[in-house]
């Protein structure tokens, strides 16, 4: 169990930086309807990652 709980950050820093990186791909090509939709999830992505990060692990 300690392994996995090792892991959830860098798990949750790693969906942060993907979605972010599908955002800046998208910025500035493709239809808006896309760019939209893609941002939509990275903010989504983003709030997960960030509680995967930032979960506390220490009780």
């Amino acid at each position: 169990m300690v392994d996995r709980e090792q892991r959830t950050p860098f798990y949750g820093v790693v969906l942060i930086l993907a979605a972010l990186g599908a955002s800046m791909a998208v910025s500035y090509y493709g239809p808006t309807w896309f760019r939209v939709t893609v941002y939509i999830l990275t903010v989504m992505i983003v709030l997960v990652g960030g509680i995967m990060t930032f979960r506390d692990y220490s009780r």
